[in-house]
């Protein structure tokens, strides 16, 4: 009796289908696919260590060349963004250092002080949401330039991962040091992303980084201002 794709229900008569190139019957998952799953992952031909060698070494480049040419070189955007900022977790779990360069306090009754207290302790999934802020400044400067808002938080996820794992490095070097590294690591973590983003939109105009720097600072304090907001209304109702 004829079998067929589980995938596209094409009929199969040999170990792949002849239309979409699924295989017929499925392995069983054991240790050496975990393996595989592993190296695929941590591959540096197209794995996550490529894609941070190419956003260390030319960022505006490689995401350009993800949007326009070639979207299978890279890790993809949202998956990046996921295991930097899972990584970024894990460490500050062991080492706390986030308390080092975020620190928000005022009356613990209030609502805009539960907000920035759970900025301060999710700050990587917090930088998730600043994304959409600094997105909407960049795309005021550069309105002139053929992105749209969604390619514009496509390159927004690549930068605030490697910014992600620049914290997650910093933070593990203090946390084994004793050193007081935070600082340094926010200072050179928005450097990164001003130059980065800076080189994405025009490598060759100054005023593409002033451009940038001004849109990271406006989209963390509009963040803010409408956490206040929020914070405020949420008091105002209670």
């Amino acid at each position: 009796m004829m079998e067929h794709c589980i995938n596209c229900q094409t009929e199969v008569d040999q170990n792949y289908c002849p239309s979409c190139g699924h295989p017929r019957v499925l392995k069983r998952i054991d240790g050496h696919y975990i393996l595989h799953e592993v190296r695929n992952v941590l591959n540096f031909e197209k794995g996550i260590l490529y894609t941070i060698r190419g956003l260390s070494i030319r960022p505006g480049k490689n995401i350009r060349g993800f949007l326009n040419e070639d979207r299978n070189r890279l890790v993809k955007p949202i998956v990046f963004l996921i295991v930097t900022s899972l990584i970024y977790s894990l460490i500050n779990t062991f080492f706390h250092f986030e308390e080092a360069y975020i620190s928000y306090s005022g009356e613990s009754t209030s609502a805009t002080t539960s907000i920035f207290a759970w900025v301060q302790s999710n700050y990587g999934y917090a930088n998730i949401i600043l994304a959409v802020f600094i997105g909407f400044w960049l795309k005021l400067f550069f309105r002139k330039l053929p992105f749209n808002f969604f390619e514009i938080l496509i390159m927004l996820c690549f930068v605030m991962g490697m910014s992600m794992l620049i914290y997650a490095v910093f933070g593990l070097a203090q946390g084994l040091t004793g050193l007081k590294l935070m600082q340094v690591a926010a200072v050179i973590g928005f450097t990164y992303t001003t130059f980065a983003i800076g080189q994405f939109f025009d490598k060759g105009k100054v005023k593409s980084y002033v451009k940038t720097l001004f849109a990271n600072l406006l989209g963390m304090l509009s963040a803010s201002l409408l956490a206040v907001l929020i914070g405020a209304l949420i008091d105002l109702i209670r």
